[in-house]
């Protein structure tokens, strides 16, 4: 069956793909994209691909842009926008997770909320949280983006068990490293502050974990996945994916009941 399916940050990467994806599977979808450029962008790339997407500009840190989520009925909210910096966390400038719980924590959940009364009233509908294998993970270097996805993962728990009374559905899609671009452009960021002859963190271990990065996935495989999973009308609360990743996070979770400092 059709769904109207609402998604955020569809101007690049995992969203877009997946908006002009569901689109394909026959879904009336909502794409919207934080700049007027990527409006244009999407569009032509519907067009391209035979499809018809709705498109507007919606920064979701910007009131009067989340505001327009009023004026739209739909089944499925999916909370895809994100930003991402890596560096050590022990020496970043604070505004920098500042700026990233900002987007990926506070304005996600407004979006979220404006979502969730309207899943309230009609007693039906499902948000989805494009979370990460970093909301359950962390390591040297990612603090940043770990921290906002962290936080991310238990506004979904709370919110799965306070919606539940009203019938409104509440999920996570742990996506691992995929080539996007996304994780490269974080990666890259550090180097605008971090500076060697002011900073101690060592400048080669960053550069050994920027490196790890030269073996990401295809992100048409979590496109797919994506596709496959927010339709659904039961699915497990937490997809993540690949294979490889789950097992990954699985792993790391246990192993942290048995560190020693």
């Amino acid at each position: 069956m059709a769904k109207t399916i609402f998604i955020t940050g569809a101007g690049t990467g995992l969203g877009k793909g997946t908006a002009l994806g569901l689109a394909k599977e026959g879904h009336r979808v909502i794409a919207t994209v934080e700049i007027f450029p990527q409006v244009t962008a999407l569009r032509e790339a519907a067009e391209a691909e035979g499809v018809d997407i709705e498109v507007f500009k919606m920064d979701i840190t910007d009131p009067e842009d989340q505001a327009l989520m009023h004026k739209y009925d739909f089944d499925i909210f999916v909370a895809n926008a994100a930003i991402n910096e890596g560096g050590p966390i022990s020496e970043v400038p604070v505004d920098k997770l500042r700026e990233i719980m900002e987007v990926n924590v506070f304005s996600t959940l407004e979006t979220a909320q404006i979502a969730a009364e309207k899943f309230v009233e009609k007693r039906s509908g499902k948000i989805v949280f494009l979370s990460s294998m970093a909301g359950l993970m962390a390591s040297a270097y990612t603090g940043l983006y770990a921290a906002s996805k962290h936080a991310l993962e238990a506004i979904a728990k709370t919110m799965k068990e306070e919606m539940e009374h009203f019938g409104v559905q509440v999920a996570t899609i742990n996506p691992g490293p995929f080539n996007t671009g996304f994780n490269d452009r974080a990666a890259e960021a550090k180097w605008r502050w971090y500076h060697e002859d002011i900073h101690f963190s060592p400048k080669e271990e960053m550069q050994k974990v920027d490196e790890g990065m030269s073996d990401q996935f295809d992100p048409e495989d979590m496109i797919a996945k994506m596709v496959e999973v927010i339709p659904k009308d039961s699915h497990k609360f937490r997809t993540a994916y690949p294979p490889e990743t789950e097992k990954q996070m699985k792993e790391e979770e246990a192993e942290n009941w048995e560190k020693d400092i």
